[in-house]
């Protein structure tokens, strides 16, 4: 897939370029592993980030084996047959794909088929299918409510279904709270939260309320308008041409992006420090509550926070507050109070890299890991001790 560079990406290279330039012969004798070789052959379903863990004690600065072979121009053109080295870059003849920094086979559908909004209620959506249908595929009609006089035909829009909104806390006594709902035709949550999960959102959260990060809508469908509200008819009509999933009553439709996405980015470090259990993992996609190495998850994070593609985050599962048995002999954890309870350390889990940014989620793929990567771990420098 060709993916161009933006104006923002090139200067963030050049500027990284430049920076790693200046420390590179610090920075490789740090970081290079002992007894690495000479040379490495790059393979065929290799990526950056694999070749770096191979070289380097820390995998998410790739970048320092593009520094290294000043005769590598674009880091995300590397071909299989390439030899790497400390000091140069060997090109044989080029018949094989580029290698890019992360495994886009794992993300492209995440890219071209999930993305978050703010708010749904305000987007136009299918009010009715073709002969009444209660589901519509392609070569149907799907009928349009909210595109008004802007829809024109021969316009493309995608259909988006609503999954789940995505609701953060922040409990008084001890803790972040994340929560998620699944969201029914219309947008609105599927089933009520149980009754701990309510009793804590209006009691613990601070000021009785939680914070909406956003909903995610997952693409179902596309098609294109074949005529718009004339003649007294109150909704557009959308020609499904895409093959993907069926249409329903209820399901988004929003104008189709061009180019939504750019994976042209170096992986660096969070801009700011979070506080604690600011940033999270919020779900793990078609994983339920686990995940592991080249999975995506969904993070609490996102653009107004600074993050952006390339960020990398380190992982953690969260030490709890556990009751010292030796000096509070009990049965019952819910009897004693905090103030005699132990903070056991968090754990390191693995590492995640950011590619698609929204404005308060954002998406990552975990990149490696020594553990499961688990909906509530805490998100900090790739490079933290604890």
């Amino acid at each position: 897939m060709a993916v161009k560079f933006t104006r923002r990406s090139r200067l963030c290279t050049l500027f990284f370029a430049a920076a790693l330039s200046a420390l590179a012969g610090l920075a490789l004798a740090q970081e290079y592993r002992d007894g690495h070789p000479e040379t490495y052959v790059v393979q065929k379903g290799d990526t950056l980030w694999d070749i770096a863990a191979r070289f380097l004690r820390r995998p998410w600065l790739w970048p320092e084996i593009w520094q290294a072979n000043p005769q590598v121009r674009n880091p995300h053109l590397i071909y299989p047959g390439d030899v790497l080295s400390l000091a140069y870059l060997r090109r044989g003849p080029m018949v094989e794909p580029p290698i890019p920094g992360i495994p886009l086979s794992q993300v492209e559908p995440f890219l071209r088929d999930l993305r978050i909004y703010d708010r749904i209620d305000d987007l136009p959506y299918v009010v009715g299918l073709e002969d009444d249908r209660q589901r519509a595929i392609r070569g149907h009609a799907a009928y349009v409510r909210g595109l008004g006089a802007s829809a024109r035909p021969g316009q493309r829009f995608a259909v988006l279904r609503p999954v789940q909104t995505y609701t953060m806390g922040r409990r008084r006594a001890c803790c972040a709270l994340v929560g998620r709902d699944e969201l029914d035709y219309a947008g609105r949550p599927r089933f009520d939260p149980p009754y701990d999960r309510t009793w804590t959102e209006i009691m613990l959260a601070e000021g009785g309320r939680m914070e909406k990060l956003g909903t995610e809508l997952r693409k179902v469908n596309a098609g294109v308008i074949t005529r718009g509200e004339v003649g007294g008819i109150e909704a557009s009509t959308l020609l499904l041409d895409d093959g993907l999933y069926e249409v329903r009553v209820g399901d988004k439709v929003v104008p189709v992006e061009s180019i939504p996405y750019d994976l042209q980015f170096v992986p660096h470090p969070p801009k700011r420090q979070f506080p604690y259990q600011k940033a999270q993992v919020l779900s793990v996609a078609d994983r339920g509550l686990f995940g592991g190495p080249r999975d995506v998850v969904a993070l609490s994070v996102g653009a107004r926070d600074g993050v952006d593609n390339g960020t990398v985050f380190s992982v953690w599962r969260v030490g709890h507050n556990v009751v010292d048995r030796v000096q509070v002999p009990t049965r019952d954890p819910d009897l004693v109070s905090d103030a005699d309870k132990v903070r056991l350390p968090d754990e390191f889990s693995g590492h995640v890299m950011v590619f698609r940014t929204f404005d308060k989620v954002s998406y990552g793929l975990v990149m490696d890991g020594i553990k499961p990567t688990r909906v509530g771990y805490e998100l900090k420098h790739p490079d933290a001790a604890y």
